[in-house]
């Protein structure tokens, strides 16, 4: 098998947070907010935590794996950033997507013409 491109996205809520932790998260919300979502490697967190404790992770991993087992993995890192943190969670679900193999357009043919002849 080889490796392929996935999309993970890993929901949860906070759970039992502590004045302190709320105050936390709504320090960084700017750093947060869903119109700053992505799929990177390293993973992006949204969250809206002053109008619901609702999280959602995003990643791109590149694995020969299943997709179960990729958003294990994605499940896997979250509940070490949550554990980190200290931050209690609930309703955790995960899923990953393969990002399929688009064919080059037009211009992308040319160009790989072009470097064939060369």
């Amino acid at each position: 098998m080889s490796a392929r491109t996935f999309r993970v996205i890993v929901r949860g809520a906070f759970a039992d947070l502590t004045a302190e932790q709320r105050a936390d998260l709504a320090a960084h919300a700017a750093e947060h907010e869903p119109l700053c979502a992505a799929f990177t490697p390293e993973g992006t967190l949204t969250y809206e935590i002053d109008a619901r404790p609702f999280f959602t992770f995003r990643f791109e991993i590149t694995a020969d794996a299943e997709a179960a087992a990729v958003a294990a993995r994605g499940e896997t890192r979250v509940l070490a950033w949550l554990d980190e943190r200290g931050y209690r969670h609930k309703h955790l679900t995960s899923r990953a997507d393969e990002v399929p193999q688009t064919p080059p357009g037009a211009r992308a043919r040319r160009e790989q013409r072009r470097n064939q002849r060369a």
